[in-house]
Order: C-alpha cells, then sequence, then structure tokens
C-alpha cells in the first residue's frame, strides 16, 4: 500500500460520491423512512370520503366515446373533476412535507390552480374564448364573494370575532385591486375609442372571440406580460423578502403535528397522474357545454361565471370553512384572496399568452357588465378585510353579492 501523500483522498474510496448518488435513488425508491408505496396510494385513494366520487371518472370517459345526452355528459364530467381537484392539491401538500418551506411555497403556487388552468387551456383549444374569460371571471368571484364569505360566516357563529395578519392581507388586497384596475383599462379602451373597435365585418362569433382590434391585443398581451412579473414579485415578496406578513403565529407547531402520508415519489407520480386524468375529463367538459347550455336552456355565462368554478373550489371550500372554523383566519385570507391573486395575475394573464401562441385571440376585454360586477367585488372586500378583523356579519355581506351576481348571471343572454 503506497503511503498517503498531500494530495491523497481524506477518504481513501473515490467512488464514494456515486454511491451516495445511488444509494439517494435507491433509498427514494424504496422509501426508506417514509410511508411505503402500498401506504402512500393507499392514502390517496382511500383517504376521504370524497374520493367515492372518482366513480364518475369512467363514467364521464364512457359517457363521452359514446355519445350519451349531453346532460350525462356534463354532469358526469363535472362530478368527476370535484375529487380530482382535491387529489391534485392532495399530492401537491404531500409533496410539499418533502420540499421545505420555500419550495413547497413555489409548489402550491404553481398547482394551486391547476385545474383552472387545464379547464381553461381545454376550452381555449376549443375556440370557447368567452367560456375562457367568464369560468376566470367565476373563479376569482366564487373565491373572494362565496367561499371567503362561508367561512367568515360559519367562522363567526364559533367565534365573536376573528383577527388576521392586517399588513399581509392588505398587500393581497392592494395586489387584487391592480388586477382588476387592469381589466378595466381594456374594456375602457374597446368602448371609447375608435382604435378599440372590433374589425368589422366580422365573421367570427362573440363567444368564439370575435374580431378585436389589433390595439386591444396589444394592450391585452403586453398587459398579460407585466401581470405575470408583478406575480413573480409578489411571489418573492411572500417567501423570501417579507414572509412574516404570511406566516401563521402557530405554524411552526402546526407543521411538528402534521407529518406526511406519502412518500415523496409517490407524491409526484400521484400529481403527474392525477393533472393528466383531470386534463381528459376536463376536455370532455369543456367539449358537452354548448349542447347543454341550448338544449336545456341554461345561458352559458352562468355556466362559466356560477357552475365550472364549483369545480375547481370545491376543496378549497371545504378547507377555508375548516380553517375559518378552527379561528385560523390568515389560512381562510391565504385560501381564497391568494387563490384569487393566482387567477388573476398567472392564470388569466398565461392563457392569453397561451391564445396567442396558438393563434386565439383571447383578450383581457371582459363584458363591461362582468367589469363592473367584478370591480365592485373586490371593493367590497377590501373595505371589509381593511381593519383585520371579521365576523358572521361580514361573511354575509359577501354571500348576498354573490347571490345576486348569480341570479344576474341566470337572466343573462349572450
Amino acid at each position: 500500500m503506497s503511503p498517503a501523500t498531500e494530495t491523497s483522498p481524506l477518504l481513501g474510496n473515490s467512488n464514494i460520491r456515486s454511491d451516495s448518488w445511488s444509494r439517494k435513488i435507491l433509498r427514494a425508491i424504496k422509501a426508506d423512512g417514509e410511508p411505503s408505496w402500498a401506504e402512500s396510494f393507499k392514502f390517496m385513494l382511500f383517504g376521504s370520503w370524497a374520493n367515492i366520487l372518482l366513480l364518475f371518472v369512467p363514467l364521464s370517459i364512457t359517457s363521452h366515446h359514446l355519445q350519451w345526452d349531453a346532460a350525462l355528459r356534463f354532469t358526469f364530467s363535472f362530478m368527476a373533476i370535484i375529487p380530482l381537484a382535491k387529489l391534485l392539491g392532495e399530492a401537491t401538500d404531500q409533496l410539499s412535507v418533502k420540499l421545505g418551506q420555500t419550495l413547497s411555497g413555489l409548489l402550491n403556487a404553481s398547482f394551486g390552480n391547476a385545474v383552472e388552468i387545464i379547464i381553461g387551456i381545454a376550452a381555449l383549444l376549443n375556440g370557447e374564448l368567452r367560456l375562457v374569460q367568464t369560468s376566470m371571471l367565476g373563479s376569482i368571484l366564487s373565491n373572494i364573494l362565496l367561499v371567503l364569505g362561508c367561512s367568515f360566516l360559519a367562522g363567526g357563529f364559533y367565534h365573536t370575532e376573528g383577527s388576521f395578519n392586517l399588513t399581509g392581507a392588505q398587500a393581497s388586497a392592494s395586489l387584487m385591486t391592480l388586477s382588476c384596475i387592469t381589466l378595466v383599462i381594456p374594456a375602457a379602451y374597446a368602448s371609447t375609442t375608435k382604435s378599440g373597435l372590433p374589425e368589422l365585418p366580422c365573421d367570427i362569433p362573440d363567444d368564439k372571440g370575435g374580431c378585436p382590434s389589433p390595439g386591444l391585443l396589444a394592450i391585452s398581451r403586453g398587459t398579460a406580460m407585466l401581470l405575470l412579473f408583478v406575480y413573480c414579485a409578489y411571489i418573492v415578496f411572500q417567501l423570501y423578502t417579507h414572509p412574516q406578513f404570511f406566516r401563521l403565529p402557530s405554524s411552526d407547531a402546526d407543521e411538528e403535528e402534521t407529518g406526511g402520508h406519502m412518500n415523496m415519489i409517490a407524491a409526484a407520480l400521484s400529481l403527474f397522474t392525477v393533472t393528466i386524468v383531470t386534463a381528459f375529463c376536463a376536455e370532455y367538459l369543456v367539449a358537452s357545454i354548448e349542447e347543454t347550455a341550448q338544449r336545456y336552456h341554461i345561458p352559458k355565462a352562468f355556466i362559466g361565471v356560477i357552475l365550472l368554478p364549483i369545480v375547481g373550489n370545491a376543496a378549497e371550500h371545504v378547507t377555508s370553512v375548516w380553517m375559518a372554523l378552527k379561528n385560523k383566519y390568515e389560512l381562510t385570507i391565504s385560501i381564497c384572496v391568494g387563490s384569487s391573486i393566482q387567477i388573476s395575475t398567472l392564470v388569466i394573464p398565461l392563457l392569453v399568452i397561451i391564445g396567442w401562441i396558438v393563434g386565439q385571440p383571447l383578450t383581457l376585454h371582459f363584458k363591461n357588465f362582468e367589469t363592473v360586477l367584478l370591480f365592485v367585488s373586490v371593493l367590497l372586500v377590501s373595505l371589509l378585510i381593511m381593519d383585520g378583523k371579521t365576523n358572521y356579519m361580514e361573511g354575509l355581506m359577501l354571500t348576498t353579492l354573490y347571490l345576486v351576481i348569480a341570479l344576474a348571471f341566470w337572466v343573462t343572454t349572450e
């Protein structure tokens, strides 16, 4: 054996690095120190009574390929996406447990509204541009009025008054106001300027996107890129520079109590699989909307604004109300307002850019009626959370406004 020199490895085995990586991969596959593969998938499939609705997934696929009645295809696809949305959130949460605070925050920001993105892309590729707009608008209104209102209402019955971090809530409300203003500007441009008027003659119906002017397309696409930049800055603000504004006082204790129920690879595989299945069900859902609306005389605006958001927000609705009942209003605000911010500054701009790429003229020009409704809704939410406190009366106000809006869209015809 040769004597040791200054250049000799401190540890004699030069293959230690490759061995360590191979051992890490083997440990990840074998799930050493983590829940087994059987335990992981058992939790994923049988961890909630809501998973019984997964029976609608094969019914959705079968009804689509056998061309059953439009109402059946719509109902089966609608019911199938509800448990899939919950499984998407569950897989994301389980994967977040293994990634640490920063990466888990980025993961939740990316997949927090995966169902809305999938439904939006499916509608966009089918040329249903008005359905894209109304479903995105409905997701925002559902989160800040229905989900937040029900949470305040339920929590108010158990707690005389709830409180939350005022600075973080104001920052979120300000960003919501900014995104709302960016939707007002295209509507004002299209309504008050000659260059904003649609190009005529136009052979494309309004529900397929119409013929927006070049100026309106430029404003929408430029604004979409700026909003994506603002959203990235908001993620940095929330996770890196000012996390104290969004942190629960008892978060450390909660993290110690909550353990992972799935190993990392099983969670990632589940996330990928559920996303693919959700994409197919969303495609079947969108394909059945036109015939369902015509045959059963349901306004397409009502389907987009009221019914479709129920699919994506069902799991969030339950979680938000449950957190309010436990007097954890920071989480309630984070779920409701945070999800609306993701829709308005990430999902809608992203869909505008995707539409630009695939040749679909999606713009940020919503109908004047819809723009006004969004503006007054954001205004009411901002006024109610600006004091950092809440009660059941504020929840009643939010849910009442949502019901008025639902009634308005029920009698709306395109």
